[in-house]
């Protein structure tokens, strides 16, 4: 080797070490209790715009929940189902709803639906912003996974300005 080319490359590890270093940790946003809030309550608004009785639920993007609202007239059985769409959509990082489609019976991922907490049904988002995952919002109880969908998709438009970089 050249001593110019061995000088270039001694040169270039030495300037990777801190490099490497540099990225043995990362920074992670993530949402306030607020802005989880925020988003609640406006899908809770959409669903009751359109005559739905709602759950909503917010998780952080590790799944953890955050805020669960319930209308007066909500199911029961939609507090859990709220809160495992919001669980599902940030732990598989994708909208139930595709999850649902991908995880049909004889596909190679059906067995997704076998596991703890994961809801395969549409109504749950992820919030994302920045090319991040900040978390997750599930809704239950507007007739169908495509309107319990819409409210969540209104509760991520009402921090949209809020979460971008």
């Amino acid at each position: 080797m050249k001593p110019a080319a061995a000088l270039v490359a001694a040169s270039a590890f030495v300037l990777s070490v801190p490099l490497a270093a540099a990225q043995a940790t990362f920074t992670l946003r993530v949402l306030t209790p607020e802005t989880a809030l925020k988003a609640a309550q406006a899908a809770l608004k959409k669903c009751r715009d359109s005559g739905y009785q709602a759950t909503i639920a917010v998780v952080d993007r590790g799944g953890v929940l955050q805020v669960l609202l319930r209308d007066r007239f909500a199911g029961p059985h939609t507090v859990e189902l709220a809160r495992a769409k919001a669980y599902t959509a940030a732990s598989f990082r994708t909208a139930t709803a595709a999850l649902a489609e991908a995880t049909q019976p004889g596909r190679p991922q059906s067995g997704i639906r076998n596991r703890p907490d994961v809801a395969a049904v549409g109504g749950g988002l992820t919030i994302e912003a920045g090319g991040s995952l900040l978390g997750g919002i599930g809704v239950s109880g507007a007739p169908g996974g495509s309107e319990d969908e819409r409210c969540a998709a209104a509760g991520i438009e009402a921090i949209r300005e809020d979460i971008e970089l």
